[in-house]
């Protein structure tokens, strides 16, 4: 089985990037910004925090943190938020989640400017994901994995027309949308989940497992076919204290052809695709 890294994409889409902002600089216009808004100190969120700064700073985007305590009042945390949300010179906004319970999530999704919604919050993007329009933004960690598999089918000379995909996880935040960009590229798509009865069978029956339910270790050799392709979303705290996805390495190792690893694959994606979105953001504003 091949191990296939998310670096290499990512220098693809980060290039990309790059070339369009130095396009902004030779016109004379002013560089794309995003506003990363943060609540409380969930270490994972912190995490993307500093590295999608970082992803910025190589895409000569401008970045802003907007870090609250977690005890942060209603008030003040709308105050803030509607000033960021009308700025003309923020072009997007990384609302990281879950919030607090005093402020009210959904109420707070649905406030994000939609042309500044680059992850794909407000439930007006999911609508477009669900009718297929191209002018709106799907979740980024959705758009690396069909990147990653659009990459990998490429080098073979394929795509995903006609595959069957099983994703394991309904989350709003990735399995559900995935299952959209998916169907859009005309891919045939199941969705499960931990309560699905025989999970390992209706993997069995897929060209692509992606694996998203947060459970480590859930997928293993009884799921996966001879040769099918398998994108791992998970990011779990092993019993060594590193991170682990959902998949079972050793297990699926003489099965699967392709595996995504964790940490490397698609999370290493992720933050060029956010890059991506606010420069896409930039030019339609």
């Amino acid at each position: 089985m091949e191990l296939i890294y998310g670096k290499d994409v990512a220098k693809i889409i980060t290039d990309s990037v790059i070339g369009k902002s130095e396009e902004l600089e030779r016109q004379g216009e002013r560089e794309a910004k995003l506003a990363i808004i943060r609540v409380g100190d969930n270490a994972g969120n912190i995490s993307y925090e500093r590295g999608a700064g970082k992803r910025m700073e190589k895409c000569g985007i401008l970045h802003e943190e907007y870090d609250f305590p977690d005890n942060v009042s209603k008030v003040e945390f709308d105050k803030a938020f509607n000033k960021i949300n009308a700025d003309e010179t923020v072009d997007g906004i990384l609302l990281l989640r879950p919030l607090p319970s005093q402020l009210d999530e959904k109420n707070v999704v649905t406030r994000i400017n939609p042309d500044k919604d680059v992850d794909c919050a407000n439930p007006l993007n999911l609508g477009k994901l669900l009718t297929g329009a191209k002018d709106g933004f799907s979740p980024c960690t959705c758009l690396a994995v069909e990147r990653v598999l659009k990459f990998i089918l490429e080098a073979r000379g394929d795509s995903l027309r006609g595959k069957n995909v099983t994703i394991v996880g309904r989350s709003a935040v990735v399995g559900r949308p995935l299952a959209l960009l998916l169907i859009n590229d005309d891919a045939t798509v199941t969705v499960c989940h931990t309560k699905t009865e025989n999970l390992a069978g209706c993997c069995k029956k897929a060209d692509i497992i992606v694996a998203a339910a947060g459970h480590a270790g859930l997928i293993t050799a009884d799921h996966v076919k001879p040769g099918a392709i398998i994108a791992d979303v998970g990011v779990n705290m092993g019993v060594d204290g590193k991170l682990v996805g959902d998949v079972d390495i050793e297990s699926v190792n003489d099965i699967a052809s392709v595996c995504t690893p964790v940490p490397g694959g698609i999370g290493a994606v992720t933050t060029s695709i956010l890059a991506m979105q606010v420069m896409k953001a930039r030019i339609k504003r």
